[in-house]
């Protein structure tokens, strides 16, 4: 059995994605705000529950793989124990190679942004983790889903 705790939304276009976390004890710091580190792991969230909701999970662990590039996080206001946050997600640009994605988190309560980022993933292959082009299947599930908000690199000919 499958169970998806994200959602299609379009409460906060262009992002049409979002998945629900709720903040922990341990996600805190000494201050009792949610320590900078631990939104990381709220947008991996959001981006598997993105990939499960477009059927490209499978593709998460296998002979090709996505790899994190680089991650740009801006904090905006801070959230706290037991703040429940809606962690919308997209996919804003596919290249050749790699992927760019974009997050934002806003406490549900008031509706107040936490935080944003930006991330690029490359995809490689797992045997000797070189770059290899971003397989058709996956452009075209994004794209499918995505839109004209996607912006699509040409895949190598």
């Amino acid at each position: 059995m499958s169970v998806s705790h994200g959602r299609v939304t379009d409460r906060k276009p262009p992002f049409k994605f979002s998945a629900y976390t709720r903040v922990g004890f341990s996600d805190t710091d000494a201050q009792g705000i949610v320590y900078y580190g631990r939104y990381l792991p709220y947008f991996d969230q959001a981006r598997v529950e993105y990939a499960r909701h477009l059927g490209l999970l499978a593709r998460e662990a296998g002979p090709e793989e996505l790899v994190m590039r680089a991650s740009a996080v801006l904090y905006e206001a801070p959230a706290r124990f037991d703040d429940l946050l809606e962690v919308f997600v997209r996919t804003k640009r596919i290249g050749r190679t790699s992927l760019t994605s974009a997050y934002c988190a806003y406490r549900v309560d008031d509706d107040v942004l936490m935080c944003t980022a930006e991330q690029t993933l490359v995809h490689v292959t797992a045997a000797d983790r070189r770059p290899a082009p971003v397989p058709e299947d996956y452009r075209s599930a994004v794209a499918a889903f995505e839109g004209a908000d996607l912006e699509l690199a040409l895949p190598a000919a």
